[in-house]
Order: C-alpha cells, then structure tokens, then sequence
C-alpha cells in the first residue's frame, strides 16, 4: 500500500531530480529519470530548487522538538511526584508537622488516648467527659458519640479486624463495644478494685489485658467475659499495660517509677526496669524494624541474634526522659532529655527509624534512634499532650484488602504501603489529625 499520492509522489521524485542535478550527481539523475519516467527539466528558479533540504531540516527540526519537549515532559512529571503533598504522602519517613489537616472538637474534658480503626479512616477518642467519639480522620468529620460508662474513660483500642472496641474507665468497668452492630457495647468485664487505667487486645484478640489503680495487670477472656489472671507485683497504680508483637511478654508502667515484664502465661515477673526517677506514665514494644537502629545507638553488635519481639522497650516518664531498655539485660541501653515536662505518649515510626514522644510540654518530638538526636519538634497543642497514635490502615497497591492481623500479608507479593497519617490529644480536648 503507497503511503504517497500520485502528486505528492511525483513532487518527491522531482525534488531529488532537482537536488541531484544541483549537486552534480549525473549518472544518479539520469538512472532516477529513467527509472521514475517524470519528465523534468532542472530548473534553479522553480518551486523544487533546494525543497528537499528544506523538507530533510524541517523533519530535523521537529524531531529535535519532539525530544526537547518528551525530556520537559518527564522532568514536569518527577518534579509533580516530588511535590511536597505527593512526597510526604509516599515517604516511609515521613512525620508531622504544623499545622494539623484536622482540628476535631467535641469532647468537653480532656481527651486520654486515641486509636485508628485498622483498615477503614476511623478515629476513636477517649475522654475524661465519659464518653468516646467515633470520627473519619479522612473528613474531620464527627459520627457518632458511645456513652456507657459512668466516670471518664482511660484507654480505648480497636481489636485487629476492626470489629470490636475496648474501653477502660475510672467507673472500675471494662467495656467491649461491637463497631458492626452499631457500636453496642455487647460485654462488660469486671474484676478490678479501682480505677482502670489501660486495656489492650492481645494479639490474636481473644483475651484483653488490662492494668489499674489496685496495682494489678488482668486478663480477660473476650468470649466468656471471665477474669483468667491476676498478675500482682507493682507496688502502686499500674498506669499502662501493652502486649509484645508475639502476645509472649507483656510490658507494663506504674507510679512505683518501674516498668516491669511479665509471662501472661503464667504471670511471672521476667524483669524489673528501674531507672527512671518519677512515675513511669508509658512503656512501649519496639517493633523488630527498629532493632538495627537501637543496636547503632547502644553500640551493640548487630548479629541476628534476636529478631523475635519484644528484645527492646521504651518508657516515658514524669520525670522528662525517655529511656530505651534491653529486656533480656534489663539495662538502660540510652536515656533521651529534651521534653520540659512529664512525657506521655511514645511511638514508634514504621521505618523502625523513628521515635515520636509526646509530653505535657504540648509538644511532640522526634528522635532519630540511631543517634538518639531529637531531630524535630512540633509544637503541636495549646495544652499537655497526653496520646498520639499512628494509623494502622495499610493500603495494598493491587487491593485494598488489608490481610493478616496487622494489615499485611508476608505470603503475597502484594506490595503494601502505610497510610500516613498521625492523631494526637490531650488537655486542650482537641483531636488533632496531621497528613502530608
């Protein structure tokens, strides 16, 4: 099939006839001429003089353009995917910073803890009004109020589906509240003596423990609703309770300036952390990604000795420091100062690169545990800062389908990233959402 017309055809023939007489190529001119058949008569006047260099530098030209234009283009679209909206919301080291996406506003005393629903963007705050909110941290919209327990609330989580809620309270009483059955709170556990200041899922999500002002740390079994065990050993209110990654140790902080480790199995005491020189308001796991990091900072050798949960712990304490410890040794494995007021929140960062603390200084900071340099400060409330928490919706590139207790699935090769987004709250009863 001629991709030429007969015209445009024969002004090609008569251009390169023309070209090649111009450049004294004889012997090829008279081969074309017979060849074509066009009769033509060179001619330095006519429309085909010099036309063939004009047409070869146009294509030359415009394919030079062509060029210019696809490397502007693929340099506009890196510069857009490096934005900072895109970026942050990419980065796997991304945290916040001023100022919040989202002010929510409700609670009218202050706020205790806050926790993300692991795969939809909902928000769960705790509050000393007695009450829990429910928000979309996506729209900062309010949704719904769950009212139950009589005095304020302590703690609140979200088992790992997302289908349940756990609430502690000063009222002694441990709810469960069901989020598919219009948030009804379907059990309440009893068995402390005092205030109960923490509650937690364990992993696997059929028990709940929890720690209190009667200086002991329960655990509840979910289906029945039955106390299964005591585990006594602080000498004063237990403030704070947390399950390690694995549900082997549970780590707890109390106002006897401690932090302890236990079996849940059988309760046993595996360790006593003593350090800090004020009550110990919170004490967190550090997950397995941040080993390398504490190991750099401590100076320890980085074999692979241990990569199972629960090697490492972090506590705040009242008396302005944060301290990483080594749960076999016990040791104090570094001691982080710069909070001017009682710390308490900690948070891991998922790069396992990060700590980020919050304080009654209103701010909340973030260490780079390599170093254990506080590397930014966010002056984030007008009031203490009593939690912040980090979303534990993760989002699949190929599905949104969050699999496996923590929303990823090692097995597939699905590739999966964090959602980016942290809530903290504290004393000025503002929730406070910050996104790239």
């Amino acid at each position: 099939m001629a991709l030429l017309s007969d015209r445009q055809r024969e002004e090609l023939h008569k251009s390169m006839l023309e070209y090649l007489h111009a450049n004294n190529f004889i012997a090829a001119y008279n081969a074309l001429k017979e060849d074509s058949g066009v009769e033509y008569t060179p001619d330095p006047k006519a429309k085909y003089a010099g036309l063939l260099e004009k047409k070869w530098t146009s294509v030359i030209r415009l394919q030079k353009k062509i060029m210019d234009l696809e490397t502007r283009n693929a340099s506009l679209q890196e510069e857009l995917s490096l934005a900072p909206s895109k970026r942050a919301g990419l980065q796997a080291d991304w945290v916040p910073r001023a100022p919040a996406a989202h002010v929510l506003a409700g609670h009218r005393q202050s706020i205790t803890r806050v926790t993300f629903h692991p795969q939809y963007s909902l928000l769960a705050s705790a509050s000393e009004d007695a009450t829990v909110k429910i928000w979309d941290w996506e729209t900062g919209d309010f949704e719904r109020t769950l009212k139950g327990h009589q005095k304020g609330v302590n703690d609140v989580e979200f088992d790992h589906k997302g289908h349940l809620l756990v609430t502690c309270s000063s009222d002694l009483f441990i709810k469960i509240w069901d989020s598919q059955n219009e948030w009804k709170n379907v059990k309440t556990l009893t068995g402390h003596d005092h205030a109960v200041s923490s509650a937690r899922f364990m992993p696997g999500d059929q028990f709940i423990v929890s720690a209190s002002w009667d200086h002991s740390i329960r655990i509840f079994d979910v289906a029945s609703a039955h106390l299964v065990r005591t585990i006594i050993g602080h000498t004063d209110w237990v403030r704070h309770v947390v399950p390690s990654d694995d549900g082997r140790l549970l780590a707890s902080a109390s106002k006897d300036q401690t932090a302890r480790l236990w079996d849940p199995l059988t309760g046993e005491q595996k360790m006593e952390l003593r350090g800090h020189d004020h009550q110990v308001e919170v004490v967190v796991f550090a997950p397995v990604s941040s080993y390398n990091a504490i190991r750099e900072l401590a100076g320890v050798p980085n074999t692979d000795r241990v990569k199972k949960p629960g090697a490492y712990v972090a506590t705040g304490s009242r008396d302005k420091t944060i301290k990483l410890w080594d749960t076999q040794s016990g040791q104090i494995l570094k001691n982080l100062a710069g909070h001017d007021n009682w710390v308490r929140a900690l948070l891991f960062h998922p790069s396992g690169k990060l700590l980020l603390s919050a304080s009654d200084d209103k701010t909340i900071r973030v260490w780079e545990l390599s170093t254990g340099r506080c590397m930014k400060t966010v002056e984030a409330h007008t009031h203490f800062v009593a939690t912040i928490a980090w979303g534990r919706q993760r989002v699949s590139v190929s599905s949104s389908k969050a699999n496996g207790t923590d929303g990823t699935d090692s097995k597939s090769g699905e590739a999966e990233k964090l959602v980016n987004v942290v809530a903290s709250a504290g004393v000025d009863q503002m929730v406070k959402i910050w996104l790239p």
